[in-house]
């Protein structure tokens, strides 16, 4: 018997040989997407509109839709509102089907029906617009802008004290700025109201006028108030208050009277609970109150239970002056961004709690973030007690009194602290400034934390 290869499959390669691991490559359907759209985009063509109104005529791509085709058309030739304005197709260049339905040269696009049949088929459309509106304007070179205002004359009628007036004639020039207008073409005139500064100093003299454009101009001058006159009169309407948190820690369950003594030049405002006045010693009130371990307060005139006693003082307005209360000599000054971190870190410095500090921050928040820079001091106890002191009827009592005062700076008035900067606030023992004492976290002592804050302006 004769074998042969041919007859056996034993000489074949298997298909988990060598030959089978070579797999006929799958088409990529992304490729196969890509040469059918451009064979699509090859065999088809873009279809073409005419556009004509009057003698003059237009080529743009054939829209879709009618809508898109009066659009287009108004927009070219822009007719007013009030004019005739329809569409019109020869027969000529419509569809065969629609020209042999229509007897007459014309074929009027009346919607959107109209131009589906009177488009079909068609590789190019002529529409001619019946209107009785203008024909487009060609397109023309804009004007040349007005020769700049170099020279013009300008009175001034200045009173310099009440009934003295004084008219100053004077004639305004410049050799290259316009006078008139700005960069973008605004022009500038109208009636003003602001503040003019003349300055003759040796030999400087200059004038500068600031201010904003009457938009209403029967409105007279003597009726307009300045938006910085108004803040400063709220500003003024609001005296400087000291708003104080009194929180009170005892080891055991106790009762206790706790006094507040202001100076002649300090008065009470609001208290929560309600403060008791002591009679015929108006500058004094008390809390009768019963304090627990856990920092609970029972006041029994209100019969209210709280965690502090709030109550504000008022200085005298006549006697708060910003500038000497918080200055470089005794305070120091810092960018709004900069002093909250720094302030946190100082109270973290002086014992408080991480829940009592960041109550602190965020209850006084509003009145911060007011200030683009601030300056700050914390005063010492003596001098806090000499404007309020504050009594217990306890024995072994430990106080802590943190009372911050700070105000608003302006850039320049940063400078005035060049050496008394956030660099110099955080070398400042600030422990030894409050008075702050190791006992203030003993639990065995019966302990008093105030926490005030006065904003001067």
């Amino acid at each position: 018997m004769l074998l042969s290869p041919a007859t056996s499959n034993a000489s074949l390669p298997s298909s988990q040989g060598f030959w089978g691991r070579f797999k006929t490559p799958r088409p990529n359907p992304q490729m196969e997407l890509r040469e059918k759209q451009a064979q699509q985009m090859a065999l088809s063509r873009q279809r073409l509109l005419t556009l004509a109104f009057d003698d003059m005529e237009t080529i743009r791509m054939l829209p879709n839709s009618y809508i898109e085709l009066d659009a287009l058309a108004r927009d070219w030739i822009k007719p007013p509102p009030d004019v005739i304005f329809s569409l019109r197709v020869p027969v000529e260049y419509a569809s065969l089907h629609a020209s042999r339905l229509v007897s007459g040269p014309y074929i009027y696009l009346t919607g959107e029906d109209s131009y589906q049949i009177a488009t079909m088929g068609v590789q190019g459309l002529r529409v001619e617009i019946v209107s009785d509106g203008p024909p487009p304007p060609e397109d023309e070179p804009p004007p040349p802008p007005p020769p700049p205002v170099l020279e013009m004359p300008a009175t001034f009628n200045l009173e310099l004290v009440p009934g003295q007036q004084v008219a100053l004639d004077t004639t305004i020039t410049s050799d290259e700025l316009d006078m008139a207008r700005m960069e973008d073409g605004t022009t500038v005139d109208g009636a003003f109201w602001g503040k003019l500064d003349i300055v003759h100093d040796g030999d400087t003299h200059k004038m500068d006028f600031s201010g904003t454009r009457i938009m209403n101009p029967e409105v007279t001058p003597d009726l307009i108030v300045d938006a910085r006159i108004l803040n400063k009169l709220v500003v003024a309407a609001k005296p400087s208050t000291a708003k104080c948190n009194l929180s009170i820690l005892a080891p055991s369950l106790q009762y206790c009277d706790v006094t507040l003594s202001f100076s002649p030049f300090w008065k009470l405002g609001i208290t929560w609970p309600t403060a008791e006045p002591i009679p015929d010693q108006e500058n004094k009130v008390k809390y009768f109150l019963r304090a627990h371990p856990g920092g609970a307060l029972e006041h029994f005139e209100s019969e209210t239970i709280t965690t502090a006693l709030y109550y504000e003082a008022v200085p005298d307005p006549a006697l708060v002056d910003p500038n000497e209360f918080i200055a470089p000599r005794n305070g120091y000054a810092m960018s709004f961004r900069d002093f909250i971190p720094h302030l946190m870190r100082v109270m973290d410095q002086l014992g408080m709690s991480l829940h009592a500090r960041t109550q602190f921050i965020n209850n006084n928040m509003t009145a911060f973030a007011a200030h683009r820079n601030i300056a700050y001091r914390f005063m010492a106890p003596a001098k806090i007690a000499a404007a309020i002191d504050i009594s217990v009827t306890v024995e072994n009592c430990v106080f802590t009194r943190l009372f911050l005062m700070f105000r608003g700076l302006s850039d320049d008035d940063l400078g005035l602290f060049a050496g008394a900067g956030e660099k110099e606030a955080n070398g400042v023992n600030w422990r030894e400034v409050v008075g702050w004492s190791e006992l203030s976290k003993d639990p065995s002592h019966f302990r008093v934390l105030e926490t005030s804050v006065l904003e001067v302006t």
